[in-house]
């Protein structure tokens, strides 16, 4: 039951959009790059590595966490919803969850990736075939609309796991929250994972795996620059550097210069002093009561939490 044709919301020019905040992120000081640039086709290939990874603990905690409330949270949810899963990737997790959640259920995955998108919906098409599915290609830190796409009598519940909303500065993770507010409308809801505070050495191995797998991730950035928009970055010259923040309670992912160097992309030059860094992506970890108070910002209700035995993820319904 999967449409195959993928509804595509915000189809703008998107290398332009992808040029423009490069351009804005290198010149800034300090410079930046948007981490929602990490999933191209190869960067969601390296992200479902790390996710395997023995250092990552986000993702396992929060599958055994999905294991075993998937059916609690499914009753939680009720019947005849659309579940909108922002940056589906591969989706692993939201198996757990589509195992159990009611027959009526319209399932709508949004990523930024339209090949992982496509290939995700056509594995999950094959494994549920009796499950609605409606890919959605869009850039889900945009707000969306999906007028027609969903039955007047469907109440839309977003589905948010794997605390991707840590990458946003508290500010922007508000208006996110906001966005999704305005989305699901007064009788929808919001399923979201997001990770906790815990021991400095745990965070750190996390992004900072044995294998190097992390790394490449960050630098598979500097690649798609390269690739997409005629840049010269040398791989070899940037170094990947991951450190916990504790005044701020975040990861901040760096690609660090590892020698006084010029850079290329199109017509634009950029200088790194040695040492300098470019902040690819912060990761925030809160405590159950800091999230709380922030989801409050956007209009959000906490209804129940689910969290591991060490206190590691919890995943949390929210009512407007």
């Amino acid at each position: 039951m999967t449409d195959y044709n993928t509804i595509t919301l915000q189809d703008s020019a998107e290398t332009t959009e992808f040029y423009a905040d490069v351009i804005s992120g290198l010149n800034s000081k300090p410079k930046t790059l948007p981490s929602k640039y990490f999933y191209d086709e190869q960067g969601s290939m390296l992200f479902d590595q790390i996710c395997d990874l023995d250092e990552y603990y986000i993702t396992r905690t929060e599958s055994q966490i999905m294991d075993r409330y998937a059916h609690d949270m499914a009753r939680t949810l009720g019947e005849k919803i659309a579940l909108i899963e922002l940056g589906s990737g591969s989706s692993r997790k939201t198996r757990l969850l589509l195992e159990e959640v009611a027959e009526s259920t319209v399932y709508m995955p949004v990523d930024i990736s339209r090949e992982h998108l496509f290939k995700s919906a056509e594995q999950l098409a094959f494994d549920f075939p009796d499950l609605s599915i409606k890919p959605i290609h869009a850039d889900f830190t945009q707000p969306i609309k999906l007028d027609n796409q969903i039955e007047d009598d469907y109440r839309k519940v977003v589905y948010f796991p794997g605390s991707t909303i840590g990458n946003f500065e508290p500010e922007q993770a508000v208006q996110l929250l906001s966005n999704i507010s305005n989305l699901v409308d007064p009788d929808g809801g919001l399923l979201i994972g997001y990770d906790l505070i815990k021991d400095l050495n745990i965070l750190e191995d996390a992004y900072n795996d044995s294998a190097g797998v992390t790394a490449a991730f960050n630098k598979n950035l500097l690649h798609r620059i390269n690739q997409e928009l005629d840049g010269n970055f040398d791989l070899d010259a940037f170094e990947h550097q991951a450190i916990f923040n504790p005044e701020e309670h975040r990861i901040e992912m760096h690609l660090i210069s590892l020698k006084k160097q010029s850079v290329n992309i199109g017509e634009s030059t950029f200088h790194f002093e040695k040492q300098e860094s470019i902040c690819t992506e912060y990761s925030h970890k809160y405590s159950m009561d800091s999230f709380r108070e922030m989801a409050l910002k956007a209009g959000f209700h906490e209804d129940r939490c689910w969290t591991d035995p060490n206190q590691y993820f919890a995943v949390c319904n929210y009512r407007l």
